[in-house]
Formats: C-alpha cells, structure tokens, sequence
C-alpha cells in the first residue's frame, strides 16, 4: 500500500513548513484623530470638541464677572485612557467652561436636547462614560446631545455657585440658539451624574432667582429661562434638600425629574435621592420618577473581585442596575419628549394642569364651607 509512504512524505513536508520562520507582522499605524486641548496662548483658551462634529461654545464672554480673568488663558488638561487610544476619561483645569453640542439627523430629531453634566467628586469631569458615550445612544432616539464642561472645586471654585451656575447658564445657551440647532425651546433639559447631579437638582428649582439676577439688557441671553424641561438625578451627591442643607422654595413649575441610584450597597447617594424625591412628592410635582436598585454601587467603589463599580451606561456585571437607561427612555417616551418638534408634551400639560391646583393639604381657593346647620 502506498498510503503510508504518502503520509509519511505529507507530514514530513508539514513539520519542515512549521519549522521555517514566518516573516514579521508589520508594525501597527498609532491611533489617528486623537483629541487634545487648545493651546495656550494670549487669548482666551478656546475649547476643543472632545467628539468628532461637536460645535463648542464657552458660556460667558471673556470679559464676564462670573469669570477668572488671570485664568481664563489656561488650557484645559485632558486625561487620556491608557488601553483605549483617544478616548478622553476626565477634564481637569475647565477656567472657560462651554457647551458642546450635538445634534441628530432631522430625518429622526425630536427636537429634544438633554444637556449632560459628567460626575468626578468636582476634583476631575469625568466625560468618557458620563458623557461622550450618552452622544451615540442619545442619537438612536432622535436626542440631541450637550455636553457641559463645567468649573471643579479642585481648581478653586464653588460648586453650589460657579458650577450651578454654569449648569443653569447652559440651560439659557442652549434654549437662546434653538432655532440654528433645530431644537425645540420647550424640551431642554439636563442630567447630572454624582457630582454632576449637585448641578442639575437645584438648576430644576433655583432657576428664578438665576433669571432674575441676570436680567440686564445688556445680556444678550436676558429673557431666556434657564429652567429645564425635565432633569435627570442620576446617582446624586447632596441636592438642596439634603438633610445639612436649607431647603430653597420649590416653583410650583419646577420640571418632572426622573432619580436612580443603587440601594444599600450606595446607601448615601440613595439617600440624597430620597432627599430630592420625598420633597417633590410633599407638594405634587407631577412626573417624578425614582428607581433604587437592590444590588448597585456606587461609579469607583471597589467590587469583590477586585475590579472598581463603572457609571454611565456600562453594564455593571450583567444586573438591572446596568439598564436604566432605557427606564429613563421609558420615562421620556411617556411624557412626550420623543414626539416630533413642536408637539406640546404630556409634561408641560400635567405641569400647567398642576400650577391650577392647590398644594397638597391646601384647601381649594374659594369662599370657605358652609358651617353645619345647627341641631
């Protein structure tokens, strides 16, 4: 039989191949496009979109009080991912806070704008998966996305002044150029994440006294509201009703707000987001929507394994905790902000429908009941 000797020769033939040294792999091209900050210069520092196509724009003119003039020249510091080239994970050095704005195709857009304030503890601005990743899946929804960069407490500002100013400014800024970015001026919102979210909640309650204050003719955005729509309180640090703090009025239009956090595992953000809630549902605020996760933590908190809890939209080990985004969706299909521009939402009408009501416990306004006929 001739069958081995044919084997023989084929596995011989085969081992010789193996053994003969392959040519190297070419080496691989680096990582193209990668974002980095402006220059420094002596203008003001002009900020760079993070994202392909965004359209930056800085809240305040140069010369504003809100401003740090001997700053204002310093670039902003990007911190860059070490295992995924130009992916930015969190902003320091933010002296010319801004907007960066993207939109989505009219064939799909709702006109809805949710403008997104990264957490970080207000020492970093955390933009990778508290903000950047939100642009995308906003998107598939016909939601236009903003991106806030913010002042940091670690670059010496107040948080409960110049960053919430900043959030409300955004506010202002993006409802002011509605029309060039086919917006629709009455579905403006903002969601906050940790930290961030000590911006949005009282952004959703103070926004009068914000208007007031900056009502001067010769601010070109005097007359434009800085209230949001609707808000998001995503795993929230202290808001205004926390309980060290002193609870500021709430307006009787202050917008439906939708608040998750974990349970037990965060217990202390899950408080603050309690703080929030039992306030807006003492006086009826129609349309808030909580949800508490029994098995979550909070985004840095170690894991028994070893690895550290992710925010944003991360899956965060395969729980119900890793899908709340689409509970928010839910939630904002609900209220109408996924309707076509110009239709008025459900929020604005349970909102108008509830500014005609008398507060819980109140009595309704009119001449006073009868008194029982006497016996």
């Amino acid at each position: 039989m001739r069958i081995l000797p044919t084997l023989l020769l084929f596995f011989a033939a085969s081992l010789a191949s193996a053994q003969t040294p392959h040519a190297a792999l070419p080496p691989l091209p680096p990582a193209q496009a990668v974002p980095k900050p402006g220059p420094a210069t002596d203008a003001p520092y002009a900020p760079l979109p993070i994202l392909q196509g965004g359209v930056v724009v800085p809240l305040y003119p140069p010369d504003s009080p809100f401003l740090k003039k001997e700053k204002l020249r310093e670039p902003e510091v990007y911190n860059m991912s070490q295992t995924v080239p130009g992916r930015i994970n969190s902003i320091v050095s933010i002296h010319n806070p801004s907007i960066e704005v993207h939109t989505v195709d009219r064939s799909i857009n709702t006109g809805a704008a949710v403008i997104v304030v990264a957490g970080g503890g207000h020492n970093t601005l955390n933009v990778g998966s508290e903000a950047a990743d939100f642009v995308p899946f906003f998107y598939n929804y016909g939601i236009n996305t903003v991106i806030l960069r913010n002042r940091l407490r670690r670059d010496g500002y107040n948080p409960q002044t110049d960053a919430v100013y900043d959030a409300m400014q955004a506010v202002r800024m993006v409802r002011a150029y509605a029309k060039e970015w086919n917006l629709d001026p009455k579905k403006i919102g903002i969601m906050g994440f940790s930290a961030g979210a000590e911006l949005a909640a009282p952004t959703a309650v103070q926004f009068e006294d914000f208007d007031k204050k900056n009502s001067d003719a010769s601010d070109p955005l005097a007359g434009i509201s800085a209230r949001p729509d609707f808000v998001g309180i995503i795993y929230p640090g202290p808001t205004p009703f926390a309980k060290n703090r002193t609870a500021p009025p709430i307006p009787r239009n202050t917008p439906p707000a939708f608040l998750i956090c974990g349970g037990a595992g965060d217990r202390g953000h899950a408080i603050w987001a309690l703080d929030y809630y039992t306030a807006m549902l003492n006086v009826g605020v129609p349309n808030v929507e909580m949800h508490l996760y029994g098995n979550g933590r909070h985004p840095g908190d170690p894991l028994p394994d070893g690895s550290r809890m992710t925010g944003g939209l991360t899956d965060r080990n395969d729980t119900p905790y890793g899908t709340w985004q689409f509970r928010f969706i839910d939630w904002f299909r609900e209220l109408g902000f996924l309707q076509k521009p110009g239709v008025e939402t459900k929020a604005a009408k349970d909102i108008a429908l509830y500014m005609t009501q008398p507060l819980p416990g109140q009595r309704p306004a009119g001449p006073p009941p009868a008194a029982p006929p006497a016996k």
